[in-house]
């Protein structure tokens, strides 16, 4: 817990404030002093039922306490109460009672309402006496140590700001003499000295007996909790404030404007100087950092208190805003940092850029700094940095990538155009190193230039920054034609643009087509076998969906028309070396979202590999060619529901069916790799419980004959679903049952491979971050509802707080919850019932 340090001429202080302290309120009831007068036998005659009271019948009865917070004559908490306790011949609980406030939101008001119960019938009690303690005191200055509390008799503690029950009354005897004694002993300010210390307090001891026996009054002690040595002093919270945007219509540049929820009862208040900067913050910063240039700034290192902060800030994540004494700090010892490469972009969001002094000295900092790891560079060519020299170096930490590499990240790298600060008069986007950097890639490695150009054109539509992208197409096209063997290269481009267009017009042509779809499928072979199409048989051409696979034609026989309202078509091409490669062409669609997500999937998956865990996962292949249109990779499966319908509810028999072993007894006699792969990739629930994957049931999800289970349709992700209440992840009873049921080892060793692939993949959570950080204006449809919470969303889901451990029991509460889920069981049988009557 941190504590300020207040200094003046001639001394310093230091202390707590109350709002840094995230702990809830203890008390210790320790003792009752004094005694109570049993009541007189006249009036035991009047009501005989006294004589079965507590008093009565004890002169130490069963007595308990209450206790509750107030302020401003309201109540903040239930009263909590000591538990039951027998006493002999003293009232001492001795007790830590924690109240249901923390410290932070005590207001500087806050009063301790305590009252002593005893039992006067069956469910009876009335009160002993009562007394209210105010929490803070001189200086406002929170309450510490012991305290004796004055109980005024058969009164109930009120609590209120002018209360009947002061916890202090005017009293001289020679006890209250001695304890104030106690407290100045308690707080160093008596010197002290071992043996006559032991001898005093040993006379204090038969001084507080003899007082108490004679004394008519009786006086609670409570104990309050220290801070170290330091007081602890009332501050309020700071909060964000809210503030409604300008009623015209203004720009920020270079600044995401978070969306404000405002209640209709707010009084909408606009400050036109909201964004300004504040010049008394800004003089006191050019102040604290300018004489931090010197050459002994160079040799500055933290002491060990520091570099535990130091260490704290570098562990945030990339969304986590700085504090200005965060960012002071950091700035202090950024030559210190320079060789701890996660220091740099904590390092850059410190950095004024306004200030051409502080930004240039920043920049001569990059080449001294450790370099930086992918998932850094992609931060720093997001919307938060503007610089051309930082997005410059991070670009030179890109080049260290390999393609394959480079291919994971060519999605959201394309979507860092829009942050370039390029002029959109300029003919060219020559001045952007990411550009020229991703276009000379992309003239060197024909997969990864295939997908450069399918993700330029759909960018070319985009309203805002399309123009910007056609640009950068222009340049590249202008580039390939330059290289050795970049005429053929663009007349594949050429020719694969023909295919989309082909395969567009036709699709759009059976979904108008009102006939049954026995003829939509007539049509489409016809189509295909209609010559002027050139699609039964044409040159090797790389798909456009796996640049890497050639194919020659596509086989008229094996197409067909799937089911669905938007009729996507079923196409098998002929590849180069005989083989077949079936895929689903869908009109009316925008895939970019299902893109997305396996992008992320498949980053996952080599994520989890690098690790040497292997999940078998079955990542298809998705490609948008347009805003409405796009290809998918199909692998012969089939979804849960059509299993277990027609294996009579097991998805054991359908893998049995395909894959038997009657010698396997330990996998239910289906062939244990089979078995292997379907635990292993029944942790696909990790991933879409990650990506927050919306609508699922029976339908997509799907099971291949070798065992892969894995997710289709991602309309809905980032925690957005059609269906109420539905399951953390989707996780069946049906597929526990095929691993053995949940008492099974195949089930405990799918659980484990589930808590070391979330755990993996939170030590990668700043990558993924970043990624998503870079789609926010990507017209991705679930992230464009709110993209300034996007991000947020998929993070929640890390739960970057937790250690590992405790992140293994998250998720194994997650499981069971998933698993043991009635609602959704519900819900699947009426979207079962909801398919059958579709049919």
């Amino acid at each position: 817990m941190d504590y300020a340090t207040a200094q003046s001429k001639d001394f310093s202080y230091s202390f707590f404030l109350t709002k840094d302290i995230d702990l809830l309120l203890p008390v210790k009831i320790a003792t009752i002093e004094g005694s109570r007068e049993k009541k007189p036998f006249t009036e035991l005659l009047e009501n005989p039922a006294l004589k079965f009271t507590g008093l009565q019948t004890s002169d130490y009865s069963d007595i308990y306490v209450t206790c509750q917070i107030f302020a401003e004559n309201k109540p903040l908490t239930v009263p909590i109460q000591t538990s039951y306790k027998s006493f002999e011949n003293r009232w001492a609980w001795n007790e830590w009672l924690v109240l249901p406030i923390k410290f932070r939101d005590l207001p500087v008001t806050a009063q301790m309402a305590l009252t002593v119960w005893d039992i006067q019938g069956p469910r009876k009690v009335d009160p002993i006496g009562g007394t209210t303690f105010r929490l803070f005191g001189k200086n406002n200055s929170l309450k510490e140590g012991k305290h004796k509390l004055y109980l005024w008799p058969d009164q109930e503690a009120d609590g209120s700001v002018h209360t009947t029950t002061p916890s202090k009354i005017f009293d001289r005897g020679e006890m209250d003499r001695l304890e104030k004694l106690i407290k100045r002993y308690d707080k160093n300010d008596i010197d002290r000295l071992e043996w006559l210390d032991n001898l005093a307090f040993r006379q204090i001891e038969k001084i507080n007996q003899r007082e108490s026996a004679k004394s008519k009054k009786l006086y609670l002690y409570i104990i309050l909790p220290k801070f170290e040595d330091f007081p602890a002093i009332f501050s309020e919270p700071e909060y964000e404030l809210s503030v409604a945007p300008p009623l015209s219509t203004t720009t920020v540049p270079n600044q995401l404007v978070p969306s404000t929820i405002i209640d209709s009862s707010m009084n909408i208040i606009v400050d036109p100087e909201i964004t300004h900067e504040n010049p008394v913050e800004a003089k006191h910063r050019r102040l604290v950092r300018s004489h931090r240039n010197g050459p002994l700034d160079r040799d500055l290192k933290p002491n060990a208190k520091i570099r535990d902060e130091l260490n704290q800030i570098l562990k945030y994540p990339p969304t986590q805003s700085l504090k200005a004494e965060e960012k002071d700090l950091l700035w202090k010892f950024r030559f210190y940092l320079t060789r701890d490469k996660k220091a740099l972009t904590k390092f850059l969001k410190c950095v004024l850029w306004t200030d051409p002094t502080e930004a240039k000295q920043a920049v001569d900092l990059l080449s001294q700094w450790a370099d930086i790891d992918v998932d850094d560079a992609l931060e720093l060519l997001g919307a938060n940095f503007i610089n051309r020299a930082v997005r410059r170096y991070a670009v030179r930490q890109l080049q260290k990538a390999d393609d394959d590499e480079l291919l994971l990240y060519l999605l959201q790298l394309v979507q860092a155009f829009k942050f370039e600060n390029i002029s959109e008069k300029s003919s060219s986007t020559n001045e952007s190193s990411l550009v020229s950097f991703l276009i000379d890639r992309a003239i060197k490695n024909p997969i990864l230039g295939n997908n450069f150009h399918w993700y330029l054109m759909v960018e070319c539509e985009d309203k805002l920054f399309g123009k910007r992208y056609a640009k950068v197409a222009f340049q590249y096209m202008t580039a390939m034609e330059k290289s050795p063997s970049g005429k053929q290269r663009r007349e594949i481009l050429k020719r694969q643009g023909y295919l989309i267009e082909t395969l567009s017009k036709i699709s759009k042509s059976i979904y108008d087509l009102k006939d049954t779809r026995p003829k939509k499928i007539e049509m489409l072979r016809a189509s295909i076998a209609d010559p002027k199409n050139g699609l039964l048989s044409f040159p090797p051409l790389p798909l456009p969906l796996d640049a890497g696979v050639q194919v020659t034609g596509i086989i008229q026989e094996k197409c067909t028309v799937f089911k669905s309202s938007l009729l996507p078509l079923s196409l098998v091409f002929n590849c180069v070396d005989n083989t077949e490669y079936p895929i689903i062409f869908k009109t009316g669609d925008d895939l970019r979202q299902d893109q997305l997500v396996i992008q992320i999937i498949t980053l996952m998956d080599k994520l989890l590999r690098k690790e040497n865990l292997d999940l078998k996962l079955k990542p298809y292949k998705v490609l948008a060619t347009s805003s409405d249109h796009g290809l998918m990779q199909f692998i012969p499966s089939s979804s849960l529901a059509n299993i277990l319908s027609e294996y009579n509810g097991s998805l054991l028999l359908y893998l049995k069916a395909h894959h038997p072993d009657e010698k396997a007894l330990a996998t239910y006699g289906v062939n244990p790799e089979v078995m292997d792969t379907y635990v292993k990739s029944s942790g696909y629930c990790v991933i879409t419980y990650l990506l927050g994957v919306g609508d699922r049931h029976l339908d997509n999800l799907l099971l291949s004959p070798e065992g892969h289970v894995f997710h289709v349709d991602f309309g809905f992700i980032l925690g957005r679903d059609p269906k109420p209440f539905p399951p953390p992840m989707k996780l069946c009873k049906e597929m526990v049952e095929a691993m053995g049921g949940a008492n099974s080892s195949h089930y405990q060793r799918f659980k484990s491979f589930c808590y070391v692939a979330f755990n993996i993949l939170r030590k990668n959570a700043n990558l993924i971050l970043n990624l998503f950080a870079l789609m926010v204006h990507a017209n991705i449809p679930d992230i464009k509802i709110e993209p300034d919470k996007a991000v947020w969303k998929v993070q929640e889901k890390f739960r970057l707080d937790l250690t590992e451990e405790e992140a293994i029991k998250f998720f194994q509460n997650l499981i069971n919850d998933s698993v043991s889920a009635l609602f959704p069981q519900v819900i699947e049988t009426i979207h079962k019932w909801g398919q059958y009557w579709r049919k």
